[in-house]
Parts: structure tokens; C-alpha cells; sequence
């Protein structure tokens, strides 16, 4: 039997790879577990109401519409309209299952085999994984010391075979948001090259700030060049769920819906009911927990201020830490390692980010409870001995 060389050489799953390493922990503590970025508290009231009741409705486990169920697609378009300031229509939406599948929807519907994505370092590695499987060539941009990627030094990446730019903001693994008037930067120069600008958004509620995260729905023309992805799983504590969403022009979701006919028929019914009820009636919840994950960020920066046992933050936002190791001389697989058997914790190596080693690590705070961060400080301080 011959098997995909492109899926042979993709990376390796690091969520699975890190908890692959628990087996071999002493456990005599309680486990950090700082790996994985889903939230440790269940859905609001009112959604798991909604879950249970349509889970006893005969329709509950019914296909929906391919695109979506009709009022979420317009629940949704209505948020995104005020969130952003903009004009977002329910057509230019349509609802996937999850963010993932929204990444590798639309990258099939703009790239074959031997075209060009550029992707910003460190990237998401399951970006990175799709390409990989589906033949298409990142070309990687090295960021600014900000860790926000310059325009210029863009440009210079384009070639004839170059068909988007992806961003992933607020950055997974870094948290770094990029500003407003640097998108419309990015989208200026998307546009003038004939290529789509593809925003990752998927912690879009986790920012610092309630202002709108760019303009770039302030018109249907932009629609021709920006292609926003999201997701409700981190937002509405939904992650099994699988319910995420694309919006871009009216061609484009045509082309996904096509796409979508072929892979899954539609995002799960009882998904989409959940997020239609959180959209409609968990704002206030939302809110919440959103300060939450703020107050956990402050908490982070001031445990590791001091830089216990070495280790130091490089970024910090949305669910993640960006975290330097102190151990220059060892891997960092080897670090990970160490750290979840020697110390219970368990982070992702800044490996499944990056094409080599930095002495990275991604820690997902938003996995954490204040008690737990105070602990998290206390054991990496005596890592380096």
C-alpha cells in the first residue's frame, strides 16, 4: 500500500506528543497541565440548556443547511457588524466545523500543490501541518523583535506562485495582537498583489481591549482580498463542539460550501445551537470570562516577573505565555521532558512553532487558576538546579 508522502512528512500532533509524556511522570504532585489551549470551565447555563434540549428534539441531530444554520450565520454577521463598526452580512458567512477545518477549507479553495502561503513565525502548527499534507510551500517571515510582522519585509516574500498571508491574531503561540492600521497595511498590500490576507481571529475575544480589532468590514470591497476565520470554541467553552466560522466574500463562501458538501455536509446541528444560544443570550458570561483569563495573564506576568529558575516571558496575551528557557545547551524536547517528569508540568515545546530550535516554550495560562500559577512559579524556581 502506498501511502501520502506529504502526510508522512507533516509534524507530528505536539498536543498529543506532550501528553504522551504523562505516562512516564512520578505524579507525586497534582499535574500542571499547561499544554492545551480549552477551557477548564463548562458552557454558560443557557447553553447547556439549549445542548440538553436538543438533544431530546427528534430534529437535534438532523443536518443543517451546508453553510449553516441560517440564524446563526446572522446572529454572527450582526455581532461582527458592531464588534468591528462594520458590514457584515449573514452571505458572507459561513460555519464550519471548528477554526481548523476553516483553515483548511479556505486554503484548499486558494492554493493547489506547489503554490506559496507566507506564514509569520512562530506560526500555528496545525497551519503549518495542512500545508504541509496538501503540497502548498510556506514560505516563513521572520517578525520584528515585537513579534509583529513588518509589511515591507512581506512584500519582498510575494512571488507569481504566492496565493495568501496568514496572520493569526491575538497570536497563537505568542498572544501578540497586531494593531489595527497594520492590518489595513497587510490589506492594502494583499489587494495590490492580487492575493488574499487570511486573519486567524480565533482569540479575537481575548484581546486587551473591547475596540474593534481592525476596520477591515467597514466595506463589501475589502471582502475581495480579507478572509476572517473564527472560532466559538474558546469564547463559549465549546471546544468539542466543533463550531467555527469563515467570512469573506459571497464567491468564496460558495466555493466552501462546495467544499464542505464533500467533507463533513454541514458543522454538527446541536454545535450550532450552542453557539447561536451563546451569541444570543451568554454575553454577559462571556464577558466574564474573558476578565478572567485577563486577571490570570496579569497573575502570570507577576509569578514569572523575577524569572524563576530562568525562565522568562517573551510575549504574553489571549490563552498564552511565550516563555524562554534558561537551558541553552539542551533541547528543548529534551526541557519538556524534564519538566513534566521531574517537576509535573506540562508545556508545548516552541518547536511545534518554529522550523528550529529557540529555547521556546507556549504556556497555555488560560489552563490555569490563580493557586495554580503561584505553583507553577514555585516549582520553576529551582528548574535550573
Amino acid at each position: 500500500m502506498h501511502l501520502n508522502r506529504n502526510v508522512v512528512r507533516a509534524t507530528v500532533s505536539p498536543i498529543g506528543a506532550a501528553h504522551d509524556l504523562i505516562v512516564g511522570r512520578a505524579g507525586e504532585r497534582p499535574l500542571l497541565d499547561l499544554s492545551q489551549a480549552a477551557p477548564r470551565y463548562p458552557a454558560a447555563p443557557v447553553v447547556c440548556e439549549q445542548v440538553a434540549t436538543a438533544a431530546f428534539d427528534p430534529a437535534g441531530g438532523t443536518y443543517t443547511e451546508i453553510a449553516g444554520l441560517p440564524d446563526l450565520r446572522e446572529a454572527f454577521a450582526a455581532e461582527l457588524s458592531a464588534d468591528y463598526r462594520g458590514r457584515i452580512d449573514g452571505a458572507n458567512i459561513v460555519v464550519t466545523a471548528g477554526c481548523n477545518q476553516a483553515f483548511c477549507l479556505v486554503m484548499s479553495a486558494l492554493a493547489a500543490p506547489g503554490d506559496e502561503v507566507i506564514m509569520v513565525l512562530p506560526y500555528y502548527f496545525n497551519h503549518v501541518m495542512w500545508l504541509t499534507m496538501a503540497g502548498i510551500r510556506p514560505v516563513f517571515l521572520e517578525p520584528g523583535s515585537d513579534l509583529i510582522p513588518s509589511v515591507h519585509a512581506t512584500e519582498h516574500l510575494i512571488t507569481s506562485r504566492t496565493r495568501a498571508i496568514v496572520l493569526v491574531t491575538p497570536g497563537n503561540p505568542t498572544g501578540v495582537t497586531v494593531p489595527p492600521d497594520r492590518l489595513a497595511a497587510f490589506a492594502d498590500l494583499a489587494d495590490r498583489h492580487g492575493i488574499a490576507l487570511v486573519l486567524d481571529e480565533t482569540y479575537r475575544s481575548f484581546r486587551e481591549t473591547t475596540a474593534p480589532p481592525h476596520d477591515l468590514f467597514s466595506g463589501p470591497d475589502r471582502l475581495r482580498t480579507v478572509i476572517s476565520l473564527h472560532s466559538f470554541s474558546k469564547d463559549l467553552a465549546i471546544p468539542g463542539y466543533r463550531v467555527g466560522a469563515v467570512v469573506g466574500s459571497t464567491d468564496l463562501i460558495h466555493e466552501l460550501t462546495e467544499l464542505i458538501d464533500c467533507v463533513a455536509v454541514c458543522a454538527p446541528r446541536i454545535g450550532q445551537l450552542a453557539a447561536l444560544t451563546g451569541l444570543r443570550e451568554a454575553g454577559a458570561w462571556r464577558r466574564e470570562r474573558a476578565a478572567e483569563i485577563a486577571t490570570q495573564r496579569r497573575l502570570f506576568a507577576a509569578v514569572l516577573a523575577d524569572r524563576p529558575g530562568g525562565f522568562q516571558i517573551v510575549s504574553l496575551g489571549a490563552f498564552f505565555g511565550w516563555v524562554r528557557h534558561p537551558f541553552t545547551g539542551r533541547s528543548t524536547a529534551e526541557v519538556v521532558r524534564d519538566l513534566i517528569l521531574r517537576l509535573d508540568i506540562l508545556v508545548v515545546p516552541g518547536t511545534a512553532f518554529l522550523p528550529e530550535d529557540r529555547a521556546m516554550l507556549r504556556v497555555s495560562v488560560g489552563n490555569a487558576d490563580p493557586d495554580e500559577l503561584t505553583e507553577l512559579a514555585a516549582r520553576l524556581a529551582p528548574a535550573a538546579g
